[in-house]
């Protein structure tokens, strides 16, 4: 499971001109997976995600989490996050998930986050969608659940 995480000050995603999903100060985290994902996976890279120190304390320095500060989250599926660009110019997708495993995982990633986070809004899995978004920092980061995991 691949996460890219940016800390935001508002961010929103629309699929047809319609809202499906926004936020204000919170973490818009874009979510890709691979068919060896399980369950077990992405509670763990939820428990980092939540608790990522990466927003400012009092003193300025980046020391709380998102349950710390009571940011909201926001969950945007993109099996373009296992892009293959090594050969040529036109990338392979062939490690990202089967999208319907891909899509039950989404949800189950979706679900277990409302447990945790109060505001939790999704994209919709395997639409297009635009994505706004008003970066915080900037503050971006990369988690894979192979480095993460282990």
């Amino acid at each position: 499971m691949r996460m890219l995480i940016q800390r935001v000050r508002e961010a929103s995603v629309s699929v047809d001109g319609e809202i499906t999903g926004k936020i204000g100060h919170g973490l818009l985290v874009f979510v890709g997976t691979e068919d060896s994902d399980t369950e077990e996976i992405a509670d763990k890279m939820l428990k980092k995600l939540v608790n990522l120190r990466i927003f400012a304390d009092a003193e300025g320095k980046t020391n709380l989490s998102l349950l710390d500060v009571g940011g909201e989250l926001l969950l945007v599926s993109q099996f373009t996050l296992y892009a293959d660009c090594r050969k040529g110019n036109r990338p392979s997708f062939i490690k990202a998930g089967a999208p319907e495993y891909a899509e039950k995982l989404y949800h189950y990633l979706v679900k277990q986050a409302g447990e945790i986070v109060e505001t939790v809004q999704e994209g919709i899995f395997a639409a297009s969608m635009q994505v706004s978004l008003l970066n915080d920092g900037p503050f971006t980061i990369w988690l894979d659940s192979a480095e993460i995991v282990k």
